[in-house]
């Protein structure tokens, strides 16, 4: 973090609470295109390494960088933003501690159309093994979602597919999960999407591969809850938030101040 803002010359710049505007959105804009578009997109390069042990930091980054191939000045300005925050939280890490029992839950959450270029949806969600943070995702979705419910259930594929491949993880690991994992979802029309097949005549135009999600279901390898969006712990990976959902947020998925080195 201390190389990158040396390198954008921003050592003692000032400090910001939040990496994204609730404000100004970042966008295809009529901004003037960088001269040199070649900081902008090293920077952005750098920051993917960051995201590593900085989720708080994914929706963020991701959006910058669906922009690094013609980047504009209020792209730039977007970037200082975000190193901005990076400064004033240099001592945030992601914490990971001991657990007993190796419970798999995960929260999924989505956010439709918000893509202002495409309309394409959002999907975001963070899987935890006991108390840790141990995946996350905060990508678009690769086609466009006609409904909210659909752009759920397409947000719940992914991070079933992520659950299985945890799974399989740590039975190679000789770790058993003790219960089945719970995926929580915000959606109530996806949820009962999973369970119930009454309503396939109603997404006959989604692909076929996403109805995996109800074959785990059946076969008892995998629960779909509803949870409140004031619960939804992934809707941090989806939109930018105001300062008091961000920072609650980010103190759930276990980015606390690091201890002091000894």
């Amino acid at each position: 973090m201390t190389e990158l803002l040396r390198r954008a010359g921003m050592e003692s710049c000032k400090q910001l609470s939040t990496p994204m505007s609730l404000v100004t959105s970042i966008t295809a804009t009529e901004s003037p295109v960088l001269d040199d578009p070649m900081p902008y997109r090293r920077l952005v390069g750098s920051l993917m390494y960051l995201l590593i042990t900085r989720p708080d930091l994914s929706f963020v980054v991701k959006r910058l960088c669906q922009f690094i191939h013609k980047p504009t000045k209020d792209h730039w300005a977007a970037l200082k933003r975000v190193l901005r925050y990076i400064h004033g939280t240099q001592n945030l890490g992601l914490r990971l501690t001991t657990t007993s029992s190796p419970v798999v839950h995960v929260f999924s959450d989505f956010d439709w159309a918000g893509c202002s270029l495409d309309r394409k949806s959002t999907t975001g969600y963070a899987v935890f093994l006991g108390p840790n943070l141990v995946s996350w995702v905060s990508r678009k979705q690769r086609t466009v979602a006609r409904s909210s419910t659909e752009a759920e259930y397409k947000a719940i594929i992914d991070a079933a597919a992520e659950v299985t491949w945890v799974q399989s993880l740590l039975c190679e690991l000789g770790l058993h999960p003790p219960t089945v994992p719970v995926l929580w979802c915000d959606n109530l029309g996806a949820t009962y999407l999973c369970a119930n097949p009454v309503f396939h005549a109603r997404t006959k135009h989604v692909e076929v591969d996403y109805h995996f999600v109800r074959d785990k279901v059946a076969s008892g390898g995998l629960k779909v809850n509803f949870v409140s969006t004031h619960d939804q712990l992934s809707d941090i990976f989806t939109k930018p938030l105001a300062l008091s959902r961000f920072s609650d947020l980010r103190f759930k998925l276990g980015v606390v101040p690091c201890p002091p080195s000894a």
